[in-house]
């Protein structure tokens, strides 16, 4: 159950559809279905992202492509380095990192499918139950 946490400045609604479709493929091209991709956008308030106690708002940049986003995964404990960093790859991409961008972020949290519940016709059950 890969969750994607994205804070970046306000993305237009095409944008985050754009970008949770394309992490939905890369994820289902390695095996995880597609309903257990689940990626979450939250705007980053003016000035409340802070990186060596400057707002990352007033980080120089191109003025094209991402400027700033702090990006939180939750993956299982078996997923290995490779598939982290190929996802974070992705990730940067598919946000429209440059060689211009001053701030991005990306943090894995291995979370144990055992601790995650999932709706399942009206009532929960664990992500580890078939």
């Amino acid at each position: 159950m890969p969750t994607i946490e994205i804070l970046t400045s306000d993305l237009t609604v095409p944008a985050r559809r754009a970008v949770a479709i394309r992490l939905t493929r890369h994820l289902t091209a390695r095996g995880v279905p597609a309903g257990h991709v689940v990626v979450h956008f939250t705007t980053a308030e003016p000035n409340s992202l802070f990186t060596g106690g400057m707002p990352a708002d007033a980080l120089p940049s191109a003025g094209d492509g991402l400027h700033h986003a702090r990006v939180t995964v939750c993956v299982g404990p078996d997923r290995d380095e490779t598939f982290r960093s190929d996802l974070a790859q992705e990730i940067a991409a598919a946000l429209g990192m440059t060689e211009r961008t001053p701030f991005l972020y990306i943090e894995f949290r291995p979370t144990d499918p055992a601790l995650v519940h999932l709706v399942d016709g009206g009532h929960l059950r664990l992500a580890t139950s078939p």
